[in-house]
């Protein structure tokens, strides 16, 4: 059995509190929401977030986080991303030398353009820091419905590590070296899931979902393997398969905020009705700028941000995309006559 402390208490903090406890670990989680934590010590359950939930009773909770730090082995750090920072520094001088931290939010800091695992790692330099992504929305982990994750980290055995505590018959966990091409993916897609909403609020179709999707993978694969991440990781759990979930399911905060913006809302009517961190529109920012600096094209990247931040109407970017010069899909490709 390892102690694990959750350092945030949101939906996907509460989820994975579940999965731990399920696997015979003692887990308690903290947040700085004294009313948060309040409830869930009465309900078990975070009535808000992630209802219908139950909590195991060897779940507890706190508010204090020198003690949810000093009292357990392993943290896992799944604060949203706009939180890291901050939370990092208050953390820092609990943690313990090559304490494992894993990293669970998708983001890039649109300050520093640095991923998430990058940002911690700059705030408390002592911590063993790793990475855990993929197609997983917190509803249906809570649901113990079966889903496939990776966890990455600079060394095999933490990544083993954090593939151990995790995995189970309902929750399978493979590993990688590529922490950066895992944390790309999982922050990119998130921009491209506000446009396939942009799509389905416009009434668009399969047809419009499918180009976005395809056509998005494509610009987060030029921007990854350009920065250094393997081709493979972009066509894998954390690249293809998490922007497939992010971009369909019914779960994701991302397509509902663009869907919301697709039918007319501004950029804040639309995160203002969600009521939870829309990651994408924090990553957008950070995504154009580093396509920019790496001279990558993000057609799609960039319209969605004319759309969040220049009130472009959603419709109008979509005309813009089509209405792009013609090309090759796969200019690299050679004709054979």
């Amino acid at each position: 059995m390892d102690k694990v402390g959750i350092i945030g208490a949101g939906s996907w903090g509460t989820a994975l509190s579940l999965v731990l406890a399920n696997n015979g670990h003692s887990v308690e989680i903290w947040s700085i929401v004294k009313e948060e934590i309040d409830m869930l010590k009465e309900k078990h359950e975070h009535v808000d977030k992630l209802p219908g939930v139950k909590l195991p009773d060897r779940v507890t909770f706190t508010t204090d986080l020198g003690s949810v730090i000093k009292n357990n082995d392993i943290l896992v750090l799944a604060v949203p991303s706009v939180y890291t920072r901050s939370t990092a520094k208050s953390m820092a001088p609990y943690v313990k030398d090559k304490q494992i931290i894993v990293c669970v939010a998708k983001g890039i800091e649109d300050e520093t353009f640095m991923t998430i695992s990058d940002v911690v790692e700059s705030e408390i330099p002592k911590a063993d820091v790793a990475v855990m992504c993929g197609p997983s929305h917190a509803e249906e982990v809570g649901q113990m419905l079966p889903t496939t994750v990776v966890a990455g980290a600079r060394t095999r055995q933490t990544a083993e590590t954090v593939q151990n505590l995790f995995m189970n018959d309902v929750f399978r966990v493979y590993t990688s070296p590529d922490v950066l091409g895992m944390e790309l993916g999982g922050s990119l897609k998130n921009v491209i899931a506000l446009a396939a909403g942009m799509a389905d609020g416009l009434g668009y179709g399969d047809n419009t979902k499918a180009a976005l999707i395809t056509r998005g993978i494509a610009e987060i694969s030029r921007l990854a393997i350009k920065m250094g991440a393997k081709p493979q990781t972009i066509a894998g759990l954390t690249g293809i398969g998490d922007l497939i979930v992010t971009c369909e399911s019914r779960h994701s905060r991302n397509r509902k905020a663009g869907m919301l913006m697709g039918q007319g809302y501004t950029m804040d009517e639309a995160t203002k009705e969600v009521k939870m961190v829309v990651e994408g529109i924090y990553s957008a920012k950070a995504a154009l700028a580093l396509g920019k600096k790496y001279n990558v094209r993000m057609p799609i990247i960039e319209e969605v941000n004319k759309v969040l931040f220049e009130d472009k109407p959603a419709k109008d970017a979509v005309l813009e995309l089509m209405k792009r010069e013609k090309r090759a899909e796969h200019s690299e490709l050679e004709w054979g006559n």
